[in-house]
């Protein structure tokens, strides 16, 4: 059965969620854990649904490239990518069980993340082998694992001469925040952030008046950016104690090369997932020492 390939648009949002929801529960059962649960289940799966719709929508009206695999019964796969500030992300590249080892990963790839026309190229990547031989082929190497680390929120103090500003989406939290990326990332990302100050509230963290970082707090905490890594307990307790307020669990996507917010995390007796995610990129560039992803790490 021949493949053809095409671009993806808005209106294939829903089709490549399913491929993802396949592929990654294949994963699980492949690595013996349970990546998605309850992803069998039809009205669990519409439920994560219109949970991941505005993201999946967010990458597709910002993407550089996506492109789909088709065959005579549909979609069988698809890669995607964004580029920001002359940084190239895969945020996503999956391919349907049965379909994986025939060449489409390799076409796909091919369209998507190509090694020109880039500062740095990053992906944030399952430990799936297959795919991470594909990755290396790229040009991309691992530079740390990112583990989900989570318990339920319960009040905790931690001293700070910190403050700590609740922002609107307005074009001064943006430059703020666009500032603090510069710093930490190596590069700007206003769409993300956009898109983020929708989603759940920010703050500014500010000492004697100027502005030291900043972090998304909710259901799905992050991304969190510091300028002094020695304030991840005190940010991570104003977090907790905010989630806890609503009856929820606080977790975040910890990149395990963060010392002091691995430190705090596993001391206030935090769990890491099984599934653990791998950072990968071209180049070192960064200082993720003083960050914490966004959930679900689809990008930076």
């Amino acid at each position: 059965m021949s493949v053809t390939f095409r671009p993806g648009t808005l209106e294939d949002s829903f089709t490549v969620f399913e491929v993802f929801i396949q592929a990654i529960m294949d994963l699980g059962q492949r690595m013996g854990i349970d990546v998605i649960s309850g992803g069998a289940d039809p009205a669990n799966r519409e439920q994560m649904w219109q949970r991941r719709r505005p993201l999946f929508e967010h990458l597709a009206h910002t993407a550089e490239s996506f492109w789909l695999a088709e065959d005579e019964g549909g979609v069988v796969g698809y890669g995607r990518t964004i580029l920001r500030d002359g940084v190239r992300e895969l945020t996503e590249f999956f391919v349907l069980p049965g379909q994986q080892s025939a060449g489409i990963g390799r076409e796909l790839l091919a369209r998507v993340f190509p090694r020109d026309g880039a500062k740095h190229r990053a992906i944030i990547a399952t430990q799936d082998t297959r795919a991470l031989g594909r990755y290396l082929k790229t040009g991309v190497y691992p530079r740390f694992p990112i583990a989900y680390t989570s318990r339920k929120a319960e009040p905790v103090q931690v001293d700070s001469d910190l403050t700590f500003e609740k922002v609107a989406n307005t074009a001064k939290t943006l430059a703020a925040l666009r500032q603090i990326d510069q710093i930490i990332l190596q590069h700007q990302r206003d769409e993300d952030h956009a898109w983020l100050l929708t989603k759940q509230p920010c703050y500014l963290y500010r000492r004697a008046g100027q502005v030291v970082g900043y972090g998304y707090v909710g259901q799905n905490s992050g991304p969190f950016a510091l300028l002094d890594p020695a304030d991840f307990p005190a940010v991570l307790a104003h977090a907790e104690n905010e989630v806890a307020a609503s009856g929820w669990n606080f977790g975040v996507e910890l990149p395990l090369i963060n010392e002091t917010a691995v430190d705090y995390l596993l001391g206030r007796g935090y769990q890491m997932d099984s599934f653990i995610a791998l950072f990968l990129s071209d180049k070192p560039f960064g200082q993720f020492d003083r960050y914490i992803f966004p959930s679900p790490p689809f990008f930076l």
